[in-house]
């Protein structure tokens, strides 16, 4: 299923629907950007066959950047990895009695030759993941690289300007206040 009128660049898996909340801050940051994307729900260990059937077909129907979002110590990021050349990024899904430790583990302790890019566990690392994946692909596009410089400039604005005068307000009115005990 396309997000965009134009072919998707960007493939979004997940090992189920229950990963959905999660992974919708790689589909926000991707559209942010005008990047098109698909998104599947695949699972490395319930359809093996699926999964491994839609990466070997990702190059030819024009997808560049492959993102695996998987909870549970799902192994979904090196499968797709090991049927294809596309970059990886996986995202750890914190749904598992362990706060989504094993899922980092399973995602980042990759064996050598089968390399997986591991974000961040949860929404911050999906994030991560889309912004990641418009890095890569605006080595190829100058007018996606310019959005990112811009992305890039304005996040540190917020920071110098605005973060700083909502402190400035907090301390004057932390000094002004009355003095307890």
């Amino acid at each position: 299923m396309s997000q965009k009128k134009d072919a998707p660049l960007v493939g979004i898996v997940m090992g189920s629907d229950s990963d959905l909340p999660i992974m919708e801050e790689a589909f926000k940051a991707l559209d942010g950007f005008e990047v098109p994307y698909e998104v599947r729900i695949l699972s490395a260990h319930r359809s093996p066959g699926a999964t491994a059937a839609y990466v070997k077909t990702a190059a030819e129907r024009g997808l560049q950047v492959l993102i695996a979002g998987a909870g549970w110590a799902a192994h979904l990021a090196g499968v797709i990895a090991a049927e294809t050349i596309l970059p990886v990024l996986g995202v750890p899904i914190d749904s598992s009695p362990l706060q989504g430790m094993d899922s980092l583990l399973s995602t980042v302790q990759m064996p050598p030759g089968i390399p997986v890019a591991t974000m961040a566990i949860g929404k911050g690392g999906a994030r991560n993941a889309a912004l990641f994946a418009v890095q890569i692909l605006a080595l190829q596009d100058p007018l996606l690289a310019e959005k990112l410089h811009a992305h890039k400039r304005k996040m540190a604005e917020e920071v110098v300007g605005e973060k700083n005068r909502k402190l400035e307000d907090y301390l004057a009115a932390r000094k002004s206040a009355p003095k307890g005990k």
